[in-house]
């Protein structure tokens, strides 16, 4: 019956300070404080296993910002909950919750990171929460790049303000050795660090972002394909050719000067486009 009375209560609380925040699990029991049982909410997913990895010094460095992570290759998507538990890294793709940014998310952060300072056991989720978030963001750029993948919804209009709430509340703030977040980044720098998957992105964004940047990439490489046939076969009938033979007939400087110069007209036009990006 006491269970029943602590989440009734809980509840009740819960719906005074927050409309939109998540549900609280049953059995949790009544929150030592208003502000902890909203911060049981935004952590009401249970921390996911992540499976061990090998540690080293690389794993441990900070983490890139967003912008650079997706130009290797590292896509952006919502998590399928609001708990800031339920960050996690998979083949590639780094999901996280999404998270509104307004006027009184600053005092919310803050709050709950002075409780998780002051109360022992409590734990530091929304401390790793926030420092996570300062890492991939340092600019503009990358709240811009956070915001068109719908993790984050910005209510107070200018990206940079953004970036400069998370920069600022996250000063001093430590990340808890062996957390789940500190696995996820050693996830991520392990997948940063490959040089293929650079090389793919790379590829990616240059060449397949935009269909007439691709097709004149394909243009260029049939062009040139056909270049190169041309020469191959120039070459074995003339070798081929018994010596009693006539000479064979040279090809024609028409056709072959055609195909040189379609060759480099498309690589300059890919080269212009490029350059237009």
């Amino acid at each position: 019956m006491d269970g029943q009375n602590d989440d009734f209560i809980n509840r009740m609380v819960l719906k005074f300070l927050a409309q939109s925040s998540g549900p609280l699990p049953p059995g949790i029991g009544l929150g030592l404080h208003p502000l902890d049982v909203f911060r049981r909410s935004m952590l009401a997913t249970k921390c996911h296993k992540i499976r061990n990895l090998q540690e080293t010094e690389e794993d441990n460095a900070i983490i890139r910002s967003a912008v650079e992570l997706y130009e290797a290759g590292i896509q952006f998507k919502p998590s399928k909950t609001l708990s800031l538990h339920d960050i996690r890294f998979q083949g590639g793709t780094l999901s996280m919750p999404t998270v509104s940014v307004d006027d009184s998310t600053e005092y919310m952060f803050l709050n709950m990171m002075a409780f998780e300072r002051l109360h022992a056991g409590a734990g530091n989720d929304v401390t790793g929460y926030v420092f996570f978030m300062d890492n991939i963001i340092d600019s503009a750029k990358d709240v811009a790049l956070l915001s068109s993948k719908g993790i984050i919804q910005n209510a107070i209009g200018s990206d940079q303000a953004v970036a400069k709430l998370f920069n600022t509340i996250s000063r001093d703030v430590v990340l808890e050795p062996n957390s789940a977040l500190d696995a996820v980044q050693r996830q991520v720098n392990g997948y940063f660090r490959q040089p293929w998957n650079i090389w793919r992105a790379n590829l990616i964004h240059t060449y397949f972002r935009s269909p007439w940047a691709f097709l004149s990439l394909a243009a260029a490489v049939f062009l040139l394909g056909m270049t190169v046939m041309q020469t191959v076969y120039t070459v074995l009938q003339f070798y081929g050719n018994d010596s009693n033979s006539l000479p064979p007939s040279a090809p024609s400087p028409i056709d072959s000067s055609f195909c040189c110069c379609g060759t480099l007209s498309i690589l300059r036009v890919t080269w212009t486009l490029q350059e237009r990006r």
